[in-house]
């Protein structure tokens, strides 16, 4: 059915020219041109069974990064994401057909970059995030909804992944044997961080869960780091999970799905970069989640090598594939890269302690 966003707008208090924005594969978003402007998105239903949790976190998370933003003389209608409520005094509008809706003040004077044109662009990608994380360092986490229930809990992953290949669903298993096992031999790794946590000697945080480096706003004259968004997977977890899967992505010599496994390797340049940026914004960190930040890179990466190469078993149900080897392909080029860290591991430790 055609969205009618004139009637959306309606709810929202207000009205201008709509168009579609930008590519992202998740929510659908438009552009509506104002005395300034406003980002109107649907919520997809299909990745967020509970837009309504969703927008709960937002609203409480985004209040207390603009109260944190006021006190260190920022600008909170630049360094965070702004949402509007409906007419209702409601975060979202739900529409008759059970589609949700939101709303928020578009940012002016920032771009973004898909892939980082040098070391420095990095660095300012991490001390965004690492601010983000310092700021909400106060935040009771724990009251926030788990809109994607065990996302990063690596023991369960593993049990997935082994339940996979135990069915064999697709009969792909036999492609992968040398894939599988060095997944297998790694068991032991899946329990470090989410045990800490369970114990207590990680303290829960809240986590931003996809810190790929789009979802920074850059100054467009400074290229400074300045706001965070894509707030959608903001839940309880571990500063560990931010670290480590932004430098799943930006470590990566190569893109996820590179065929040739030799122009894949981990850049401890970039790694450096980032680490140096993330630790000069955060001095809430921990000792303990400190001496973690290499292995959660290392964590990060395998548990996504899991979960490609356990869809390639399931026959490709999960992740959208281009060619039938997709997902093993995929799986191939985070097993390289763990391997890699695992070869650099000493060196990324002393660039920590650095």
């Amino acid at each position: 059915m055609a969205v009618n966003i004139a009637e959306i707008l309606k709810h929202f208090n207000i009205s201008g020219d709509a168009a579609p924005l930008g590519n992202g594969h998740i929510n659908e978003t438009f552009l509506v041109t104002l005395p300034g402007s406003v980002v109107v998105q649907k919520i997809n239903k299909n990745v967020f069974h509970d837009p309504a949790a969703v927008m709960e976190n937002v609203k409480a998370v985004t209040g207390h990064l603009k109260k944190k933003i006021r006190e260190s003389g920022g600008d909170p209608s630049k360094e965070t994401l702004n949402f509007l409520d409906t007419v209702d005094g409601l975060p979202y509008y739900l529409t008759e057909d059970g589609d949700y809706y939101r709303a928020y003040v578009y940012v002016d004077g920032v771009k973004s970059y898909d892939v980082a044109e040098s070391p420095e662009l990095l660095y300012q990608a991490a001390r965004a995030f690492g601010r983000f994380q310092n700021m909400l360092a106060d935040f009771p986490a724990e009251t926030l909804h788990e809109v994607i229930p065990s996302f990063h809990d690596t023991r369960k992953r593993f049990r997935d992944f082994t339940a996979s290949v135990e069915k064999n669903a697709s009969g792909r298993a036999e492609n992968a044997k040398a894939e599988i096992d060095f997944i297998l031999r790694r068991e032991a790794d899946c329990g470090i961080v989410v045990d800490a946590l369970r114990s207590g000697d990680l303290p829960v945080r809240v986590t931003h869960n996809d810190t790929k480096l789009n979802n920074v706003l850059f100054d467009e004259n400074t290229d400074e780091g300045v706001c965070v968004i894509d707030l959608d997977t903001v839940m309880p977890g571990s500063l560990l999970y931010d670290f480590g899967d932004a430098l799943r992505f930006a470590g990566s010599s190569g893109a996820e799905d590179e065929k040739d496994l030799s122009k894949i390797w981990f850049d401890l340049e970039n790694f450096e970069y980032f680490t140096r940026g993330f630790l000069e914004a955060t001095p809430s960190i921990t000792e303990k989640e400190k001496e973690l930040l290499p292995f959660s890179v290392k964590l990060m990466t395998l548990e996504c090598g899991m979960r490609f190469l356990a869809d390639y078993i399931d026959g490709d149900v999960y992740f959208k594939t281009a060619y039938p080897e997709h997902n093993l392909v995929r799986a191939r080029t985070q097993i390289k890269l763990v391997a890699d860290i695992e070869k650099k591991f000493d060196k990324m430790k002393e660039t920590v302690n650095k």
